[in-house]
């Protein structure tokens, strides 16, 4: 067994199937003990219910959906361990993932939060896993085809690892201390934009986000939220009205405030739209 690490690991599931159990077996069968805290968002599809009764497995059961945000500060809060990992239940994890993440965060106190290489299933690379900080010029720059939305690059920080500006909420590992001293995720999110919103706060601490390279998990991406498209849509283009409200909208010209305003607006229907259609 590899070295044990006091970790935590917080499941958020709403109508997440099989991915859950797999992701839930995963964790349970990592390299070191890992406590495992599943907090069900009002599922209808009966996954929690066909999860195994497992030593350090908890569940919490909600009667409605308040957010991802408010539902990952629940599971925290049942939390005393070093670490705290946040996983998305369509989440697939090697069994030495957990471990090897701990050793990168031991050996660089000064990351405050540590992604992983997320992958799509069939092994190329997820851009969300590696993101700089929104702005509105960038957002700007992506609609008109000026910026490209390839991955970022980052920058190298050591053996397997690249600092970023930010990374994806569906696999982060983050010190318990600092996400409590940081007030957890914002939960007036609901979906989309709350893991940007943090990654935004640890470096405003003055820590460091960084992906691990060296630790790549499968993710198969919006399995809990291709029921609702439209729903998810709004939530999304919500979301990112109160990211710029909260961090840009006080240093941006009142012009910028409205293309950022109009733009969005201008934006949901299409996107809804799109979105429906898929589905």
């Amino acid at each position: 067994m590899s070295q044990a690490f006091d970790v935590t690991a917080i499941v958020v599931s709403h109508d997440s199937g099989e991915y859950l159990r797999a992701c839930i077996a995963d964790l349970l069968a990592q390299d070191m003990p890992v406590r495992v805290v599943v907090v069900d968002n009002a599922s209808r599809d009966g996954a929690p219910d066909r999860l195994p009764n497992a030593p350090g497995l908890e569940i919490l059961r909600n009667a409605g959906n308040p957010g991802f945000g408010a539902a990952c500060n629940q599971g925290a809060a049942r939390s005393r361990a070093a670490y705290l990992l946040f996983v998305n239940p369509d989440c697939r994890l090697p069994s030495d993932t957990v471990s090897r993440l701990c050793r990168h965060l031991e050996a660089n106190p000064d990351i405050g939060l540590l992604g992983a290489a997320l992958q799509n299933p069939d092994g190329s690379p997820q851009c969300a896993a590696r993101r700089r900080t929104p702005s509105p010029g960038r957002a700007i720059a992506q609609s008109l085809g000026l910026r490209s939305r390839d991955c970022e690059a980052g920058r190298l920080a050591g053996p397997g690892l690249i600092d970023v500006e930010a990374t994806s909420g569906a696999l982060m590992l983050i010190p318990r201390e600092l996400f409590e001293r940081l007030g957890g995720f914002d939960t007036g999110y609901i979906l989309h934009c709350e893991d940007l919103d943090l990654c935004r706060r640890v470096l405003q601490a003055g820590q460091r986000i960084a992906v691990a390279t060296d630790v790549p998990v499968i993710h198969h991406k919006g399995t809990s939220s291709r029921g609702r498209p439209i729903w998810v849509e709004w939530q999304k283009h919500r979301g990112m009205w109160r990211y710029f409200r909260k961090f840009d909208a006080a240093t941006s010209p009142f012009w910028l405030r409205g293309i950022v305003v109009a733009g969005l607006m201008g934006r949901f229907p299409l996107a809804a739209l799109r979105a429906w259609w898929r589905r």
